[in-house]
């Protein structure tokens, strides 16, 4: 399994509990694919620098994923159906070279 890095926009009319929530079904739909969450990071709500949607601010986070790289595509699926969620950067972790 590869590590990926996952930054995600949710819409800012969720409350706090409610994007926990949507942090854990990101989570969970990793996990259904054979894959772990190994770190969250809730950056918080920022502004954007261009509209999205008509909104003008979200929440962000940062998760750390594992996953089988023939379930990457249906991740990606799974997070454009979400209507939670403005935006999301998707990228493989790259490992550090040793010196």
């Amino acid at each position: 399994m590869k590590k990926y890095e996952l930054l995600v926009i949710f819409k800012p009319n969720s409350d706090a509990e409610e994007v926990d929530k949507l942090i854990a079904k990101v989570s969970a739909d990793a996990e259904a694919l054979g894959g772990s969450t190994d770190s969250v990071d809730k950056i918080g709500r920022k502004k954007l620098a261009y509209e999205i949607q008509n909104f003008r601010d979200g929440f962000f986070s940062n998760m750390v994923l594992s996953l089988p790289e023939e379930k990457v595509a249906e991740f990606k699926r799974q997070l454009r159906l979400n209507d939670s969620i403005l935006r999301t950067m998707f990228i493989e972790q790259s490992v550090k070279a040793g010196v």
